[in-house]
Order: structure tokens, then C-alpha cells, then sequence
């Protein structure tokens, strides 16, 4: 399946997209109301996946984040190979990790403000993946069974914030600094996973970045263990798992986003996820 969150005259709900509209998911398990993290915590997915019912067009509905009120997004630095070396740094030993919270949530087909805090701001493709089930202390060979699906998110990035001190976190989290969706694809659809997702980001219409989570540095298996074992991931947690080579910031001359431009991050398995960037 692939669930989104989405917005229309009836409020704020989940819904799956199938032949190019929005099956209502309250409506399809005669629910009052449904959102994506509450089909998770209440392990609902199962039942929703042979539930039908008439279909919106997308036309009449808006999307949002995939999932507008995560507990927790966490952001993987530094996990891919090839991004690592076009950095001059040698592969962490352990996942380097940050956070980001949830004003930084912005859907598919955003416009996002530059900051004006900072004049160097950088774009990052990712895959992530959200949680399904609550993990602690989960092993890596029992890692996929606490994954409900995959997006994609853009780690849109404030390099000069971001460098100003030790922590990476005051260049990661101004208002709509995580682009994420277009949909939460449901693992059993993504038949790449874990190791061999593709990803890609376009900027106004130049290819950028493109790999696939084959380089990853820690898999997402090992991702997941990893975490469960500093805290407890529940049911609609966003876990993003880093940037391939290519970025602006390593590029010469840099590369830095500018008012006008547009974002595409696109995966054959998850989709496209665009963004357009403003000046506020």
C-alpha cells in the first residue's frame, strides 16, 4: 500500500492512494476518523490492506507530511560511502545521528522559506524509514519486522548554521527543513529493501545526486538495532538514513539553494518528492 496524510473538507485523516485517488482509511475500517500513525500503533495496516471504498480524486484533497506528528524524527549523518569521501572523512564508526522536530515537516509539493538566518542552504536526498512496531533493545535480524514502510525526505541543510558548533542540529531544523512523502510505502511493496532502494534529487532539472542504500555505510537493519538500543522507537517514528555524494556543499563551486529553485528527489520504488524554494 501507499499511505498518506491529507487534508480535505472533512479534516485532517490517512488515506490510500489506489487508481490515481484517496481511499478514505476511517472509512474503509469504519473508523470515525483514521491518521497513519494511528493505524500503526494499533497495528492496522493488515486489515487495511483488502479494505476498498470510493476514491477521491487527488485533486480535491491536500497533502501532508506522511506523518504530520511523529514522536521522534532522526536523522542518520555521514552514511553513505561515496558522501563520506567526497567529504575528505573517513566512515564513522558508529551511526552519527541528530534530530529534527516537527515544524521542520513539510509535504510533497511545498514551497520552503530560506532562513534568513543563514545564506548557504544545502539539499539532501534521502530514504527513510518509519517505525511500525515499538523497538527496543531489537536485534538486526529482527529489525525489518519493526519496519512498517519507506518515504522519501530532503535534509534540507543551513551549512554555515550547521558547522557554527560541535552539534550539526542548529543547521537542520528551521521551518520546513524536512520535505517528506509524497506516501509511507508499506515494506511488502518495496521489494528492494532494504539494501538496494534507488534514490536521486534534481535541482531545476540537473541530476544531482544518485545511488541506491546498497552503499550505505550501516544498513538499515542495523540502523534500527542500533537506536532501539539508546531508546525506545515507536509506531510512526521517521528515521532518515543519511545523503549520497553530491551535494552543493562539496561541490565546486558550491552549490547553494536560491529562491525559484525546484527540488525533485525521486526513487523508482517511493516516488517523487518536490519542493520549491522561496525567499521569505
Amino acid at each position: 500500500m501507499r499511505l498518506i496524510s491529507y487534508r480535505s473538507g472533512r479534516g485532517d485523516r490517512a488515506g490510500i492512494l489506489r487508481d490515481g485517488g484517496v481511499i478514505d482509511a476511517g472509512d474503509a475500517l469504519g473508523l470515525e476518523v483514521a491518521t497513519v500513525r494511528g493505524l500503526l500503533t494499533d497495528d492496522l495496516l493488515g486489515p487495511l490492506a483488502d479494505a476498498g471504498g470510493a476514491a477521491v480524486p487527488l485533486a480535491d484533497v491536500t497533502f501532508l507530511p506522511v506523518i504530520p506528528n511523529p514522536e521522534k524524527i532522526v536523522c542518520i549523518g555521514l552514511n553513505y560511502r561515496e558522501h563520506a569521501a567526497e567529504g575528505r572523512q573517513e566512515p564513522p564508526p558508529v551511526p552519527t545521528f541528530f534530530a529534527k522536530f516537527r515544524n521542520s515537516l513539510v509535504p510533497d509539493g511545498a514551497v520552503v522559506e530560506l532562513p534568513a538566518a543563514s545564506s548557504k542552504v544545502d539539499y539532501e536526498a534521502e530514504v527513510a524509514f518509519v517505525v511500525g512496531r515499538t523497538a527496543r533493545e531489537v536485534s538486526a535480524a529482527d529489525a525489518l519486522d519493526h519496519i512498517a514502510g519507506y518515504t522519501l525526505l530532503n535534509d534540507l541543510s543551513a551549512r554555515d548554521l550547521q558547522f557554527q558548533t560541535p552539534q550539526w542540529i542548529p543547521g537542520k531544523v528551521f521551518d520546513g527543513s524536512a520535505p517528506c512523502g509524497p506516501a509511507l510505502v508499506t515494506a511488502d511493496e518495496v521489494t528492494a529493501a532494504p539494501d538496494g532502494i534507488g534514490i536521486a534529487l534534481d535541482l531545476n532539472g540537473e541530476r544531482m545526486q544518485e545511488a541506491t542504500t546498497a552503499d550505505l555505510i550501516f544498513p538499515i537493519p542495523e540502523l534500527l538495532a542500533h537506536l532501539s538500543r539508546l531508546m525506545t522507537l515507536v509506531p510512526g517514528d521517521i528515521v532518515s538514513t543519511g545523503t549520497p555524494a553530491g551535494v552543493g556543499g562539496a561541490r565546486e563551486p558550491r552549490v547553494w539553494l536560491q529562491p525559484g529553485d525546484e527540488l525533485v528527489v525521486s526513487s523508482p520504488e517511493l516516488g517523487s518528492l518536490r519542493t520549491t524554494i522561496a525567499r521569505s
